[in-house]
């Protein structure tokens, strides 16, 4: 018995070892270093450095651009979010009706979430260009005056959020699609003979059938704001006077701008333990659904 125990725990971990190199080496080990590097003032150049304790993640924290990376990220995140599940929903709903054509439709919707985000970055940054970008001219046929989209600190955040918000509403609208097919239909027929029309089904069937769904598409949403960089690098940089700055463009500024590899390795540090705790919050979170 104790043999036969000894090899389906062979077996179990030969499975598992194929996954876990690649995680080990591009994982956890990163995450490791990055924390030893989060004691040091290593400079990225030179082989040389000290320890110098909890020094980078005090001089971190107790710096107004980390606070305004944070607050930045977390309007970025909100405003990502919200759009992005609300209209992926909308859309799901229109596509998951009967319509000629709706193989073609879903293509479209999900296209752009395929697209490298670095090609969508440079299309929206000539659409948000401030003489002739599309968007201007859209503005002006309405007899709106048009907006330095990307060199505004009062615009410029909410440009890179509308960019973020067009390339994920397919992925969530693909993801309804597919919770919509795991409601039992006998749900809807019942509704249907008691009288209830379309909002009623909406609200008292579809919506719960789907909340699992809503609050995964909302961790991951949140876990890839904290971790937007492509868009914001393509159309901001950063700027202006930061407005566009997020946690993790105040990883890379610290790290491969200003060389203070320390800082942004204790940067980093944080980075993972939001997100992290995102995880574990959808792990507590989400046994309320699992018999549904």
């Amino acid at each position: 018995m104790n043999k036969a125990k000894a090899k389906k725990n062979l077996t179990i971990l030969l499975f598992i070892i194929p996954a876990m190199v690649p995680m080990v080496a591009f994982w956890i080990y990163p995450i490791l270093k990055s924390g030893w590097l989060s004691f040091t003032d290593w400079d990225y150049m030179s082989p040389n450095y000290n320890y110098v304790g909890i020094e980078n993640y005090s001089s971190v924290i107790s710096n107004d651009g980390f606070w305004s990376a944070l607050s930045n990220t977390f309007l970025f995140a909100i405003g990502t979010i919200i759009p992005t599940i609300v209209i992926g929903l909308f859309l799901a709903l229109l596509l998951n009706k009967n319509l000629r054509g709706r193989a073609i439709y879903r293509f479209l919707v999900f296209s752009p979430w395929i697209t490298p985000t670095v090609a969508v970055s440079i299309v929206w940054s000539w659409i948000f260009d401030s003489k002739g970008g599309f968007a201007n001219q859209l503005l002006g046929f309405m007899g709106i005056p048009g907006l330095n989209w990307l060199t505004s600190s009062d615009t410029a955040l909410i440009s890179v959020i509308i960019v973020t918000v067009w390339k994920g509403i397919g992925y969530s609208c693909i993801f309804y699609l597919v919770a919509f097919d795991k409601i039992p239909e006998d749900r809807y027929e019942a509704a249907a003979l008691d009288g209830a029309g379309f909002w009623k089904k909406l609200r008292y069937i579809t919506i719960p059938g789907i909340s699992p769904t809503t609050f995964f598409l909302t961790i991951i949403t949140m876990v890839d704001a904290l971790k937007a960089y492509d868009q914001i690098q393509i159309l901001t940089q950063g700027g202006p006077s930061g407005s566009t700055r997020t946690l993790t463009y105040l990883f890379y500024q610290l790290g491969f701008e200003q060389f203070k590899m320390g800082q942004a390795s204790a940067v980093a540090i944080i980075i993972v333990i939001i997100t992290v705790s995102l995880s574990f919050l959808q792990f507590k979170l989400s046994k309320k659904w699992v018999n549904y």
